[in-house]
């Protein structure tokens, strides 16, 4: 009979823990200064799934992006559809993959930041709203491209901006101890 690998989630010091549970809570306030409407929404939430998945790893990072993405539903009274739980792990995964113990590059901030904006914004998410308001992908999806291509190089250079910052080095040397 042949045994599975156990895969263990990385595990967390004290100050990571409330690391963690710090950025979560601000990726919930941040959210809620989010610009537009139903159809198109734009927000500063990346910089904060940036850091999660940069700091903590895929695992660490697609489980708060999922609990945020329940929570911050739930706050707001709307309702829920798991597509954009699964398009917020994606999305985690995705920074993850490219930033997590791996030094700050533009190459590889622009190549998460356009898979991102490619395939979860663009695509899923649009294809979220349209099951969920059931109107047709392609009356939605020209507007949502044209937003992606306009927001996702402001989106590079902030996130390119924040992990390069002094003070977030400084927080990342002192959970990697």
């Amino acid at each position: 009979m042949k045994t599975m690998a156990k895969t263990q989630l990385p595990k967390l010091d004290t100050l990571s823990v409330v690391t963690m549970g710090l950025l979560m809570a601000l990726q919930l306030v941040i959210s809620r200064f989010s610009i537009g409407n139903t159809f198109i929404k734009f927000s500063f939430t990346f910089l904060v799934v940036a850091l999660l998945a940069k700091w903590f790893g895929p695992w660490w990072g697609m489980m708060t992006a999922a609990v945020v993405d329940v929570v911050g539903t739930l706050i707001s009274g709307g309702p829920y559809f798991v597509g954009f739980t699964v398009s917020a792990i994606l999305g985690s995964l995705i920074y993850a993959i490219f930033l997590y113990q791996k030094p700050v590059s533009w190459g590889r901030i622009i190549i998460a930041s356009v898979l991102i904006s490619v395939l979860v914004n663009a695509l899923l998410n649009t294809l979220w709203v349209t099951i969920m308001y059931q109107t047709p992908f392609w009356s939605l999806f020209p507007i949502r491209a044209v937003k992606q291509l306009i927001t996702t190089p402001i989106q590079i250079v902030l996130v390119y901006l924040v992990l390069k910052s002094h003070v977030i080095q400084m927080i990342q040397e002192r959970l990697n101890r």
